[in-house]
């Protein structure tokens, strides 16, 4: 088996009398439903042998848990890929063998922020869905990463661990492989993940800072649009302004939750709705899209416990809005 594939623990004496299913559980911190799928695909050895999992270990075995794809799923994501468009129509250079993948980092559409052997913070631009929606749809930033992954000899297999809108730019995080997913999955969940953002908002908004907490649902009359309503799921949206100007206000914001449209939603159901943003009733001005930008990412390692934290560069038409409505130069 190939080792990039498969993470192993050797177990120690302090371990005695724990259970194969104890050591994946609680050494390699596996949740139950990835336990479930290594189950079922033999993802899991003792040895380099299938084992029952709750036989006892003792010092000195190896216990190994498969992290990346299985082979049913890693030859159904290349033939996935196979039915895109090629490399260069998703913003990769076409290159004659794998080795080379390292030097194109410059041609990615993306910047990657942060990567090891399970996670990868990008920063991705306005204008690219995060993942394909339709199966005819190529050039998302799944495709283009899982084409990176690929040319490099690694899993193809790239999970969102969030999301940002087609038109949101900024800092996201993926997984790149199942076991990522489920690590940083949880880490989500537990509020674990500091996600801030910069807007840019129509009008003057009365207070320095503030809180925005209402239910957020579908609208009935739109088919992408969300509302506030009574019966949505729960939202909490913190802000804090950083400059002024007779017309915009530009906040610095924060996340409890992460509901769809979360931010234009709630800034525009306090009467300020994102510049650009005409879904939800935003003046159109330099700005083509919601004036919306993913700062930043922190949060602890789920492995490591090592503080991690990326900040995306803001990207050229939010610095022109940003210079031009506030007089404010942006690195």
């Amino acid at each position: 088996m190939s080792l990039n594939d498969w993470m192993e623990y050797t177990v120690t004496e302090k371990d005695i009398g724990m259970s194969v299913e104890q050591i994946v559980r609680q050494k390699l911190s596996v949740s139950g439903r990835m336990l479930q799928r290594l189950t079922r695909s033999k993802g899991i050895m003792l040895n380099r042998k299938p084992p029952f999992l709750q036989r006892q270990v003792k010092p000195g075995d190896t216990v190994a848990i498969r992290v990346g794809e299985p082979p049913s799923e890693k030859l159904a994501a290349t033939k996935q890929q196979l039915r895109h468009d090629t490399p260069r129509e998703k913003g990769l250079e076409q290159t004659s063998s794998p080795e080379h993948a390292t030097s194109q980092a410059h041609a990615l559409p993306v910047a990657i922020l942060y990567e090891d052997d399970h996670l990868l913070i990008a920063s991705k631009p306005a204008g690219m869905m995060v993942h394909p929606v339709k199966e005819e749809q190529a050039g998302t930033l799944v495709d283009v990463l899982a084409d990176l992954l690929a040319q490099r000899g690694e899993s193809a297999s790239v999970h969102p661990v969030h999301r940002l809108d087609k038109d949101t730019s900024g800092a996201i995080l993926l997984a790149k492989n199942s076991y990522g997913h489920q690590l940083a999955d949880r880490l989500l969940r537990e509020g674990g993940i500091h996600r801030e953002y910069v807007a840019v908002v129509d009008g003057q908004l009365a207070a320095e800072s503030g809180t925005i907490a209402a239910p957020i649902g579908k609208d009935p009359n739109h088919p992408t649009r969300r509302r506030v309503a009574d019966g949505g799921d729960a939202a909490v949206t913190h802000y804090e302004v950083m400059q002024r100007s007779p017309y915009m206000t530009m906040v610095r914001v924060w996340l409890e939750t992460g509901r769809t449209h979360q931010i234009r939603v709630h800034f525009a159901h306090i009467g300020h709705p994102l510049a650009g943003d005409i879904l939800y009733g935003g003046a159109r001005g330099l700005l083509r899209r919601q004036a919306l930008h993913a700062v930043s990412l922190t949060f602890n390692h789920p492995l490591t416990g090592e503080q991690i934290r990326c900040e995306a560069p803001m990207p050229a038409d939010m610095r022109r809005l940003i210079q031009a409505e506030f007089s404010w130069h942006v690195l």
